[in-house]
């Protein structure tokens, strides 16, 4: 298969092209596109066909269910069975944005699009390319991201051509993404709601609107040998192709042990990769060290996160040492709470504590 791959910021030509992209959707094509967190997969979403295209397109288990991503709030009551108060607040409050509300599904959506569950994700995103296109394909586009499944969700339109050039029908390619880690989860058909995936919109935000809202057991350990509730929730996500370890601890033990470790894989042969803090950066001695930026500064670390797990890639890393970000535990609520719950995914949970 032959990939277009159309640049967008080129005024008219633009709203041509996603005019185009939602033609493509409503045939049971595919399109990547970017939003304001990371570039996703689309497909139409109430087209089973489709949903069937997006799994196979990116190698991802059938099981684990798709966002849908809708243009307008009214669109909540086409898709899902039933519309609680709490969902039209969390709406009023954060949409569009990226926050992906767990919902009962209605009759509309197919099983293959809600992976097998009788809940369904849906979401309003705020870059306004992703909603036009949505609305030209008819207003119903299931979208996860758009990389091969298990890899670091791409950031920017270089990684969704290398792995999707040839899968697809179309690429749009909008720049860098603004947020870096996909939308923040939360269930509202439990009580009280839960937190199934950490983002922008923080712990803290939603108990803002909603009161009690707890994390669910999974966010910071091993996912349990079920069927996931949500997109990423499986026990290895997000993961480069090196063998990835977060090193936890006083920051200067943190140095002396990575850079003993780094030494000793040097020796049996890997390229070595340190992720690392910009005080600290400059301490370690890796064939590659990739600065994340002021541990301070949340937002700049997790825009960067995907970005730099896949520079490892192309750089050939084999050992990969990080050091431990944001909140460990999800104690705050806030956006180290996402920061980490990727991070430890993506490490398959190898965490070396000082």
């Amino acid at each position: 298969m032959e990939t277009k791959i159309v640049r967008l910021g080129e005024g008219e030509k633009d709203e041509e092209a996603l005019r185009e992209a939602g033609k493509i959707l409503k045939a049971g094509g595919l399109v990547a596109f970017p939003t304001e967190t990371v570039y996703g997969l689309g497909g139409d979403a109430l087209n089973p066909d489709s949903s069937r295209k997006i799994y196979a397109a990116k190698g991802r288990p059938s099981d684990n269910p798709l966002i849908v991503h809708v243009c307008k709030t009214e669109d909540l009551y086409k898709v899902a069975k039933e519309v609680p108060e709490a969902a039209l607040r969390l709406a009023e409050a954060f949409w569009p944005g990226p926050l992906t509300m767990i919902l009962k599904a209605g009759d509309l959506v197919p099983r293959e699009t809600t992976g097998g569950l009788d809940t369904v994700a849906v979401r309003l995103p705020s870059h306004p390319g992703a909603r036009k296109m949505i609305e030209c394909a008819g207003g119903f586009v299931a979208a996860p991201s758009a990389n091969l499944s298990g890899r670091p969700s791409p950031t920017s339109a270089k990684y969704v051509i290398e792995d999707m050039d040839g899968r697809i029908e179309m690429i749009l390619d909008g720049g860098e993404v603004g947020i870096g880690l996909e939308s923040t989860i939360v269930d509202l058909t439990v009580d009280p709601p839960q937190i199934l995936r950490p983002g922008f919109i923080t712990g803290e935000m939603l108990k803002g609107v909603l009161g009690a809202v707890e994390n669910d057991v999974t966010l910071f350990s091993a996912a349990k040998d079920q069927a996931p509730r949500a997109p990423g929730m499986k026990y290895r996500h997000y993961a480069p192709k090196g063998d990835l370890a977060i090193v936890q601890g006083n920051p200067e033990a943190v140095v002396r042990f990575v850079n003993e470790k780094l030494k000793e894989a040097g020796q049996a042969g890997a390229k070595t990769g340190v992720i690392a803090a910009s005080d600290t950066a400059g301490k370690y001695r890796a064939d590659v060290v990739k600065t994340i930026g002021d541990r301070r500064d949340e937002e700049v670390i997790a825009r960067r996160l995907y970005g730099i797990l896949r520079e490892f890639d192309d750089e050939n890393v084999t050992k990969i040492y990080s050091e431990s970000f944001g909140d460990e535990e999800g104690r705050t609520g806030g956006l180290g709470q996402a920061i980490m719950n990727r991070l430890l995914k993506a490490a398959g949970h190898q965490v070396i504590r000082l």
